[in-house]
């Protein structure tokens, strides 16, 4: 599985101009199940997520996970994070999981994102979503768990 962390001050999700989920301080979360990718990568993720320290203690430093700031977790599908651009100018999204399996991915590890964090946001799976965001430093880290070989 594939995610874009991005850390930001605030963030929202717009589907069809009304406001869908909404954060304050925390991580965007732009997530993408591959072909392959089991309930058990899914998981991994989410870990890596809720743990990584990117977020600034007393010195500044980042020291801090979304868990230890308390931060928001704005999460939205993203299949284009699977784009392959090695065949020429147009992306191929065939590394991206079906719909039905990248779904029920997604749906996962939000399920379990709102069992481990108390604030929780999404979007809207396969929908047209407009995000905005204030990305803070600015931070964005690119994740990838990849399924065993």
């Amino acid at each position: 599985m594939l995610a874009v962390l991005q850390r930001v001050s605030e963030a929202r999700v717009i589907v069809d101009g009304e406001t869908i989920g909404e954060i304050g301080p925390g991580l965007l979360t732009l997530v993408c199940a591959e072909r392959g990718d089991t309930l058990a990568e899914a998981d991994k993720l989410l870990a890596k997520v809720l743990k990584l320290r990117i977020f600034s203690d007393a010195a500044g430093k980042m020291n801090r996970s979304v868990q230890d700031v308390e931060g928001g977790l704005l999460i939205v599908s993203q299949f284009t994070l699977a784009a392959d651009t090695a065949g020429g100018n147009r992306p191929s999204f065939t590394n991206a999981a079906d719909p039905h399996a990248g779904k029920a991915l997604y749906e996962h590890f939000v399920t379990r994102a709102q069992a481990a964090h108390p604030v929780v946001q999404t979007g809207r799976f396969a929908s047209d979503m407009k995000v905005e965001l204030v990305n803070d430093g600015p931070v964005t880290i690119p994740l990838r768990i990849a399924p065993p070989a």
